[in-house]
This record gives C-alpha cells, sequence and structure tokens, in this order.
C-alpha cells in the first residue's frame, strides 16, 4: 500500500545543527528572536520535576487572563505555538471534504497541518479556515487591524474560521492585535519563544471561543507545557512592558541594516518586524553556502516558493555589523 504523506517543513533557526556539524560558532540570522529581550531571574524549583504539571494550567491561564483581559476558558496553552496549529487543525477541520486558504508566501506549518488533517486547499471566500499571520513571514508586512476585522468579517459570512498568527506582533506594533476581540469565529496564536528569544523553552498560547478552546485542550497531549516553560512563561508575563523597549531598539537596528544591505545593490522589503526578506536578484543557494564559510547562517526562501530571496534576522549592532561585512565579501 502506497501512502501520499506531505513532506516535512523547512524552517530556519537551524545554528544548533549546524554548529554541531561545522565545529564552528555561526551567526545565526536564521531565528527570527528578540535580539534585545527582557532580562529577568526566574527559577524551576527542582521540587517540581517530581510531580506531573497540573494539565489545567490553573495559574499560568490565570497570569494569561490578567495579561490580556481574557477569560480563563478562552485560554489555551501548548509545547510551542506549532502544537497549537497542528491540534486547531485537528479540531477545527476534522471531518470530510474541510477546506483552508492561505496566502502566500507565508509560514508553512499552516498548509502542513491542515493536510495532515485531511483539509484540501480551496480560495478565501469559501474556507472552513483561513490562515493570516501577522506580521507575516517570511515578508515582514503587518496588516492593520481595521483590514483584519474586517476579514473576519468576510470569513463570518460563509461560516469559516479565521486563525490568525501573531508570534511577532509584540515585536512589532502590538496595537494591532485581535488579542482583545471576542467572537466565535476567531482564533488568535500567539508565543514567547519570538518575544523573550527563548525558542528552547517551547511555549505558545491562543485565544479563542470556549467550545473551540475546550476541544483544543481535550486534544492536545496532557500535560504538554513542561515545568520550566510554565515557569519561565509565569515570570515573563509580568515583563511584557518592557518589550516597548525592545520594539524602538529592534526598529533602530533595522533601518541601519536595510540600509546596509541596500547599499549592496540587495533589495530589502519594507518590514515591520525584526527581520528582512531581502531580494538577491538570483539564485540565494550559492550565496546561502558562501555565507557559512564567514560563519554566517541565514534562512535560504526557496522553501517559501522565493529563489531569490533570503531573510534575515535583525541582531545586534555588532552581529549585524559582521553580516555586512560578509555579504559584502560574498557578493562583490
Amino acid at each position: 500500500m502506497v501512502f501520499v504523506f506531505p513532506k516535512r517543513e523547512i524552517h530556519g533557526g537551524t545554528g544548533k545543527r549546524e554548529r554541531e556539524k561545522s565545529k564552528k560558532n555561526l551567526v545565526d540570522f536564521s531565528a527570527s528572536t528578540n535580539p534585545f529581550p527582557p532580562r529577568f531571574s526566574w527559577n524551576c524549583d527542582p521540587s517540581c520535576l517530581a510531580y506531573y504539571p497540573d494539565d489545567t494550567y490553573f495559574e499560568l491561564k490565570k497570569r494569561i487572563s490578567q495579561t490580556f483581559h481574557r477569560p480563563f476558558e478562552e485560554i489555551c496553552v501548548g509545547n510551542g505555538s506549532i502544537e497549537i496549529i497542528r491540534v486547531f487543525c485537528q479540531v477545527a477541520l476534522k471531518g470530510t471534504k474541510k477546506t483552508f486558504f492561505t496566502d502566500t508566501p507565508t509560514f508553512g506549518e499552516y498548509e502542513l497541518s491542515a493536510r495532515l488533517s485531511g483539509a484540501k486547499r480551496t480560495n478565501s471566500d469559501k474556507a472552513d479556515v483561513a490562515f493570516i499571520c501577522n506580521p507575516n513571514n517570511p515578508t515582514g508586512i503587518l496588516h492593520r487591524k481595521q483590514d483584519l476585522l474586517q476579514t473576519l468579517k468576510k470569513v463570518k459570512s460563509h461560516e469559516g474560521l479565521l486563525f490568525c498568527d501573531e508570534a511577532f506582533i509584540e515585536l512589532s506594533d502590538p496595537s494591532q492585535t485581535l488579542a482583545d476581540v471576542t467572537d466565535p469565529n476567531l482564533f488568535v496564536l500567539h508565543s514567547l519563544t519570538k518575544s523573550f528569544a527563548i525558542p528552547g523553552i517551547r511555549f505558545g498560547y491562543g485565544f479563542g471561543d470556549p467550545s473551540l478552546i475546550d476541544k483544543i485542550e481535550i486534544s492536545r497531549p496532557p500535560w504538554s507545557v513542561n515545568a520550566f516553560a510554565e515557569a519561565f512563561a509565569l515570570e515573563a508575563f509580568q515583563h511584557m512592558d518592557q518589550l516597548s523597549q525592545s520594539r524602538a531598539a529592534i526598529a533602530t537596528e533595522r533601518e541601519r541594516l536595510a540600509t546596509g544591505i541596500t547599499a549592496l545593490g540587495l533589495h530589502c522589503h519594507p518590514s515591520s518586524v525584526n527581520f528582512i526578506l531581502v531580494d538577491c536578484g538570483r539564485d540565494v543557494t550559492p550565496l546561502c553556502t558562501a555565507l557559512l564559510r564567514h560563519d554566517i547562517l541565514v534562512r535560504n526562501c526557496t522553501s517559501f516558493g522565493l529563489p531569490s530571496c533570503i531573510r534575515v534576522a535583525v541582531r545586534t549592532p555588532e552581529e549585524n555589523r559582521l553580516l555586512l561585512e560578509a555579504l559584502s565579501a560574498c557578493t562583490h
């Protein structure tokens, strides 16, 4: 018997694997995390490891509720935002003849998770679930809240669900979030990974209608948020206001980095967040290989359907200088 099965999605953030393979201290511009995260002390009492986590995550959801002013029953949590995407699709796209829509280019996990649930792609005015990434990955485009509310209205007109992934919103413009919008046809996904630069912890959370949240919480694996992730998240939610300083620093470095890249004859797409999509005007695979020889890892956007583009994270001033020097050496 032959099974038709989708391929695994290609992602950035491969710095650990590349460092282990090359035995070199690479600078990872393929992972778009906050280069200026809030700094605070936190700890996980080792005694917590002797017990299963509270699978209702009562204290954690209470902290999220206080931060975002959403009721406990409208909040779900998971082992990273991708687990929530997968579980959401299992719930919302379960059954025969379910359909989904995503814009392109965008984060590939929406389509993969939808197809794993048996759904098929269709156009936006018919889909059972429409996925949108705001700001979008890899383009950095930020959709305005009013525009998204109009999109939600269109999705509701045919009884669909709008899934809005706001993983980067805290590093862009949180005033455009839909996290404060309560609507039975809306699900909003958030993550601490990008904002607090902690991809190793794996923690995501989302907001939606209580009936949908209940199904997601039932469907996700029990105890999927471990004790270390829970301890960090409980503290991190008390430092969300400090992200305004991160946004200001990122904006300054983003402008400086884009100016430097443009001066090399490459095209930077306008970005609202902590990464830049760069069009190099040719196949970028040789460039990515050459940059690795300079200990620089960037995101090859061929898997997004953009073979002439790379995505580079906005990092610290010194790291951005290293990227500009390596790009100059590899393009001239």
